[in-house]
């Protein structure tokens, strides 16, 4: 059984939704810390919906902080504990875009997924194994997991963009070719990549711009 996840939203500018932006938090974060991305690109994108939902598992010692799912290396969890609680995520991922999609009435075409660190694992994961295709995904500071099972278990290739910090101490800038050689293995044709000069585990200015190019292209806005 799917938990429900907890999701905020910033209703588009123009008060008609033809597309949504899907936010996908990092590990230790929640849906309110890239909602605000809402206010810098929802007047490039006006007729976008904006919802952000909070990963399903709380952290211990972290009143406001949740999880995807265990990270071993992070918070002492076993592979097997890990592994588990994605399979669980990727199942509420997945139930919450099935609803959203219903109760939205838009197409998968229609949306994107935009991921930070951990919620790029999961977009990388979840959009790939969904048989309809989304119109794209937006990769940052992440990495593909179990990318020798990519090609087999991929029903649909949407287009991807990744965006890393070069001076990433979190998640390694080196999974960014890492990811896009995956993909291209795999079959994808689309995979755009842009790399922040002098950025850590963040967003910065101009990949936020190449974000937004690419979404309003993908959205065919």
């Amino acid at each position: 059984m799917t938990r429900v996840l907890n999701s905020e939203r910033r209703e588009p500018v123009s008060g008609t939704t033809r597309s949504v932006v899907v936010f996908l938090h990092g590990y230790g974060a929640n849906g309110a810390d890239l909602l605000g991305l809402a206010d810098p690109l929802g007047e490039h994108l006006p007729d976008t919906l904006f919802v952000a939902p909070d990963a399903p598992e709380n952290i211990p010692g972290m009143p406001n902080g949740y999880q995807w799912f265990p990270i071993p290396w992070i918070d002492g969890s076993s592979e097997e504990e890990s592994s588990r609680g994605m399979e669980m995520a990727v199942a509420d991922l997945n139930a919450y875009l099935d609803a959203l999609m219903v109760d939205e009435d838009v197409l998968p075409e229609q949306v994107v997924l935009f991921g930070f660190s951990q919620g790029t694992m999961m977009s990388l994961h979840v959009a790939p194994r969904r048989e309809d295709e989304v119109a794209g995904i937006v990769a940052f500071s992440g990495r593909l997991l179990n990318p020798e099972t990519l090609k087999d278990e991929a029903i649909s290739r949407p287009p991807v963009l990744l965006v890393h910090g070069d001076q990433d101490d979190v998640v390694p800038p080196q999974s960014l070719p890492q990811a896009a050689e995956a993909l291209q293995e795999a079959g994808w044709t689309e995979v755009y990549a842009h790399v922040m000069n002098g950025t850590a585990h963040g967003i910065a200015p101009d990949g936020l711009q190449v974000a937004l190019a690419f979404m309003r292209d993908k959205l065919n806005l």
